[in-house]
């Protein structure tokens, strides 16, 4: 008997077994395949100690790539975050609050342009340099009270410009005097004006130093302006002192003077109070006091400094010949020489040496261009071979120190000089060698006030010269200079 079902169990059986073994050896020899593969690759890429180029080359790519994945990759996280969070911010104008006065005040300050009058110029001829209208200028001055001193500026005087970027005047500013400063602002067809108060201080400085090379160097470098000096030589000590021939280099000077500041700035010196001047050895003192409302010098006992005649009638020049017997330049004879001469270039002013009466003015024979003066009490002068004489008439009153000519060489003259003779009731005396009296001193009220006002400056003048000169070597200090002292005495304005 034939077994069918059985039969067919056994062949399913098989054929179950023989395909598992199927699949058993494909997967065997897929195995031994990536393990064939992995050993080559191995083979390929065995490292045996030494890095070849291919090897850095590869090294640096790789190296690259990962800084740029760093690099990129958090920005592209933020980009992330940012678009997962919502839109982007928006920005909307909100109006802010007006501003302080004192910010608008600040920020409305103006562009000064600061002119300083020159010689010769005038408040049209600068407006005009600076392309601004005439019309403008008349508005200006017709608004402004001080047109008479904008028409006479005097140079040095400051002027400032405010002027839009189109070269329109927007404001104008200048000094009234010296605490007072206006400021002229044009808007449209109206002109405001402002006046801005500048207060200022008085002190009273000591300065002290020695003559050296120059007084006028030496004194300029200690700080003291030329007005201050000039006083010094031409007014304070001119009768005692003859700064061409008198003063050597070692010589000092102690000047009491006011100075007058403004905003940390000096803007003017003077007048001077109290000075020492110590030539040869010699000390002058001199101190500034009112007597009938009029500022004279004295020296310390109360005696005026004026005397009734000046040292030389010409400043800074050389004396060229003495008085007495020579022999004259142009005649060639032996004769008396019955004043002195004057050695100074033509057209120096020439100075009256005293208060006087003209006697003549004009030619004069072999004298040339020649003024005589009678001062009174039986004095009187001569001056001679000036260029040409002042316009004087005879009769007319001059004072000390008018200037009555100009050095020239006129008449029997070999070059520019002055020829001066002084003759007391018509006797030619020497004017170098003679002396005059005295002139009475103050007393009674007048000498106490003298001393109480004057006393704290000489006393002022004593410490710094104390300081100055006792602890410096005579010969290490012939350039030493000292401002001292220097105390506010009050404010102006």
């Amino acid at each position: 008997m034939t077994q069918p079902p059985q039969m067919s169990s056994d062949v399913a059986h098989h054929q179950a077994v023989r395909q598992h073994n199927l699949r058993a050896a494909a997967q065997n020899t897929a195995n031994e395949q990536r393990l064939a593969d992995a050993g080559d690759a191995g083979a390929r890429f065995s490292f045996n100690g030494r890095w070849s180029r291919r090897d850095w080359a590869h090294a640096s790519l790789f190296a690259t790539l990962g800084a740029l994945v760093i690099g990129l990759v958090p920005g592209f996280s933020n980009a992330m975050r940012v678009a997962d969070h919502g839109p982007a911010l928006t920005t909307l104008a909100l109006p802010l609050p007006p501003l302080p006065k004192a910010t608008r005040a600040a920020q409305a300050q103006r562009s000064w342009e600061v002119v300083k009058v020159e010689s010769g110029q005038t408040l049209g001829s600068i407006f005009e340099a600076r392309g601004i209208p005439a019309a403008t200028l008349h508005r200006l001055l017709e608004a402004s009270d001080d047109r008479q001193a904008l028409a006479r500026l005097r140079p040095g005087a400051e002027l400032a410009f405010d002027q839009a970027a189109d070269g329109r005047l927007l404001a104008f500013r200048y000094d009234r005097n010296d605490t007072q400063r206006v400021e002229l602002s044009l808007a449209g067809d109206r002109v405001a004006e402002q006046v801005i108060e500048r207060p200022v201080e008085v002190r009273t400085a000591v300065v002290s130093g020695k003559v050296g090379k120059s007084l006028f160097h030496s004194a300029r470098k200690l700080g003291l302006s030329p007005s201050v000096i000039n006083t010094l030589t031409d007014e304070v000590f001119k009768y005692d002192i003859d700064f061409d021939r008198d003063v050597t280099s070692g010589d000092r000077f102690s000047v009491v003077v006011e100075q007058t500041w403004r905003e940390g700035e000096l803007i003017r010196s003077g007048p001077v109070t109290a000075a020492v001047f110590t030539a040869k050895g010699k000390p002058f003192t001199a101190i500034r006091f009112e007597r009938d409302g009029k500022g004279e010098y004295f020296s310390a006992e109360g005696r005026p400094l004026k005397k009734s005649f000046i040292r030389s009638p010409i400043q800074y020049a050389r004396l060229s010949s003495r008085f007495g017997n020579r022999r004259h330049p142009v005649l060639g004879t032996q004769r008396m020489h019955k004043g002195v001469d004057y050695a100074a270039r033509s057209g120096t002013p020439i100075m009256a040496a005293g208060d006087a009466r003209v006697v003549s003015a004009g030619w004069h024979g072999g004298y040339g261009n020649t003024v005589v003066l009678d001062h009174g009490k039986g004095h009187t002068t001569l001056y001679a071979h000036m260029s040409r004489t002042a316009k004087l008439k005879r009769g007319q009153r001059v004072s000390q120190g008018d200037v009555i000519g100009f050095v020239g060489s006129t008449g029997l003259s070999t070059g520019p000089h002055l020829h001066y003779e002084f003759r007391v009731n018509g006797v030619h005396r020497n004017p170098l060698q003679h002396t005059m009296p005295p002139p009475e001193p103050l007393s009674g009220t007048a000498l106490a006030q003298f001393r109480a006002q004057t006393g704290p400056a000489l006393e002022r003048i004593r410490e710094v010269e104390e300081i100055i000169y006792a602890s410096v070597p005579e010969a290490a200090d012939a350039d030493r200079r000292v401002a001292a002292a220097t105390a506010p005495r009050g404010k102006r304005g």
